[in-house]
């Protein structure tokens, strides 16, 4: 297998009108290592207000990865449904125990979070905002604030080129928050496929915390809202099914992903794993119109992760039913995305 440098994988996409990127959990491990790995975010949870099975479940299925266990749970449900002798207690502690790991995993990424944008140095910034300048859109399957801290970060009295599609709301211009409408994403180019920590869904609409219009640091504002039981637009769902019956279910993120099936050009993946819990993303490239992938490979190609990464961006080429598509391959520590 032939492995490009980002350099020269952004030389070889120049054959293209348009770029774009996909960024997986990679983007923000690169970050801080230390806060968004998976086995961080267990290690730090606090699963004292959830039932002792929570806990046995991640070391019965030898993982410390929430969604795989969530999914497990959800899905050992579905089967003890099926049998008539079933406790519909244990049914139903379950479906406790999955919902609960989803709620925890949102109270953890927003308790480890870094407080404020100052905690990211100025050169990581910089390294960030020329790795996304590459790219006409940029879709990320991440929560955290990382990616809108960067696109934020302009020099004073800059305009940010990004625009996330969120504006003042017309009948409350004095509101703490802004809001999303359908008619204000047109020239939207990033978008959280799978929400958010800042953005809300507040019934008619969805709103997104900022800094600007209060003063308080977001994170802050987060944490406020978790501590009286209102939760960000989260899709962290178990299973790919599940994720895209969530994503139907809400305006932005059906506009989102409606605005993944109709990019053109060449996508860059970064940081992602290709897994089959966001196959719902995955198939919209098989079948979609781009010409070619580039995919990010962290590492030595022959790890175990790397060749099932390698072997499904491979089926994607060939799943293709009309037109082309290639694919291609990259060294991610070359994008040096944080410097």
């Amino acid at each position: 297998m032939t492995m490009m440098t980002f350099q020269q994988a952004l030389k070889d996409s120049e054959q293209f009108n348009t770029r774009h990127a996909l960024l997986g959990n990679g983007f923000s491990i690169a970050c801080r290592p230390n806060i968004f790995l998976y086995g961080m975010l267990y290690e730090r949870a606090d699963f004292s207000k959830l039932s002792p099975y929570t806990r046995k479940a991640f070391e019965a299925l030898s993982t410390q990865d929430f969604e795989r266990v969530i999914k497990a749970l959800r899905d050992t449900k579905e089967i003890i449904k099926v049998y008539r002798s079933a406790d519909a207690s244990l049914i139903d502690q379950l479906q406790k125990d999955a919902d609960g790991l989803r709620e925890l995993l949102v109270q953890t990424i927003a308790a480890c979070h870094p407080a404020w944008p100052g905690e990211i140095d100025e050169r990581e910034y910089a390294a960030c905002r020329e790795f996304i300048d590459h790219f006409k859109t940029v879709y990320t399957l991440n929560y955290d604030l990382l990616l809108y801290w960067a696109q934020m970060h302009t020099d004073e009295g800059v305009d940010p080129a990004s625009d996330d599609g969120f504006r003042k709301p017309e009948d409350d211009y004095e509101a703490g928050y802004v809001t999303w409408e359908p008619w204000n994403s047109k020239k939207q180019n990033m978008w959280f496929l799978h929400g958010a920590l800042h953005l809300f869904d507040a019934g008619a609409e969805t709103q997104k915390y900022t800094w600007i219009n209060t003063g308080v640091r977001l994170v802050d504002q987060v944490r406020d809202a978790l501590a009286n039981d209102y939760y960000p637009i989260f899709v962290s769902e178990g299973s790919s099914r599940e994720k895209y019956a969530k994503i139907k279910h809400n305006d932005y993120l059906a506009k989102g992903y409606r605005s993944f099936c109709e990019i053109g050009g060449c996508l860059f993946i970064y940081g992602h794993s290709l897994a089959a819990n966001d196959e719902h993303f995955i198939r919209r490239i098989e079948n979609g119109k781009l010409k070619k992938i580039y995919v990010s490979i962290f590492g030595d190609p022959d790890a175990p992760l790397n060749k099932a990464i390698i072997a499904r961006a491979n089926r994607m080429a060939t799943a293709r039913k009309y037109g082309w598509l290639d694919v291609a391959f990259y060294d991610a520590g070359s994008a040096s995305v944080w410097g």
